[in-house]
């Protein structure tokens, strides 16, 4: 494959110049160069593409060779433009926001990402719901700017903080009388992909003594915005994180049963070590963590 070599960005600058201005006088004073400088610039790119500029009755035309790379002179100006904006982006308001979440916290998160993104139209906002396992591999590979998990991480290359807490919730139909463990094992449990930990370490600190494992599974559900309808038509209960049970849009056909003390997990903010999160990622974060706390604060 032949090797090209990159064009000289002040002579595009210069090429620029000249068809905005229609002279190489002009383009020399908006430029502040010598008219020799921006006619150099000139003869250095036709002589390595060809005759660009046609010079005729005081005009300046483009030669089709000069219109293919007066095209590419705007792209990569309009790309510089782009890098530096991002590099020095300080608009909130603006700019890709690109996150991961584990299921239930992104359940309660994903309303708040929608209202800031309709408030502020110049936000692109990338969510994608993802296992705690997966977020380190998608930080480390640039597909997010930062994550949440479960669980902080053990490469060196990220770094995590405390971000919020969320209980696990003992989740019954609407209607039940607290349970005993008779009950449970005559209602069965709708389980999910994390429910037999869960449920382990919930109902092993309620009943203790008890033998979870030997809880009869009435359902099994992998998608975390479902799992709530059987329990919610009396098929059996479940157990699942706060932010899930408080997304739900039906909480009247649900009886959570409260715990003292509750089982709590914490959520780490998760980020690349040393790389500063761009202005739109601070401002959505913090309006994340307000989101949050009135979420709590409805539940309490």
């Amino acid at each position: 494959m032949a090797e090209f070599e990159l064009i000289n960005p002040l002579w595009l600058r210069s090429l620029l110049a000249v068809v905005a201005t229609g002279s190489f006088t002009r383009a020399a004073e908006q430029l502040d160069l010598t008219q020799a400088a921006v006619s150099q610039h000139i003869r250095h790119l036709e002589d390595g593409y060809g005759r660009l500029l046609l010079r005729e009755r005081r005009q300046i035309e483009l030669t089709p060779q000069g219109r293919l790379l007066l095209a590419y002179a705007q792209e990569v100006t309009a790309a510089t433009a782009r890098l530096h904006a991002r590099l020095t982006d300080d608009d909130p308001t603006r700019g890709k926001i690109s996150l991961a979440t584990p299921g239930s916290i992104g359940l309660a998160l994903y309303p708040c990402l929608l209202d800031l993104q309709a408030l502020h139209p110049g936000l692109q906002i990338s969510h994608r719901f993802a296992p705690s396992a997966q977020i380190p591999a998608l930080l480390l590979d640039g597909q997010i700017e930062f994550g949440l998990s479960t669980r902080p991480p053990d490469d060196t290359r990220l770094e995590a903080s405390e971000f919020v807490d969320e209980a696990l919730r003992l989740v019954l139909p609407a209607g039940h009388p607290k349970p005993d463990w008779d009950a449970l094992m005559h209602l069965g449990m709708i389980g999910h992909p994390d429910g037999a930990d869960m449920a382990a370490r919930l109902l092993g600190r309620c009943y203790q003594g008890q033998r979870v494992s030997m809880l009869s599974e009435r359902g099994f559900v992998n998608q975390i915005g479902l799992i709530l309808e059987p329990v919610a038509r009396g098929l059996g209960f479940t157990v699942l994180p706060q932010f899930a049970v408080s997304a739900f849009g039906r909480p009247s056909e649900l009886y959570i049963v409260e715990q003292d003390p509750p089982v709590v997990d914490t959520l780490w903010l998760v980020t690349r070590r040393e790389w500063p999160l761009s202005a739109a990622a601070s401002h959505a974060l913090a309006q994340m963590r307000a989101h949050l706390t009135a979420v709590q604060g409805r539940v309490l």
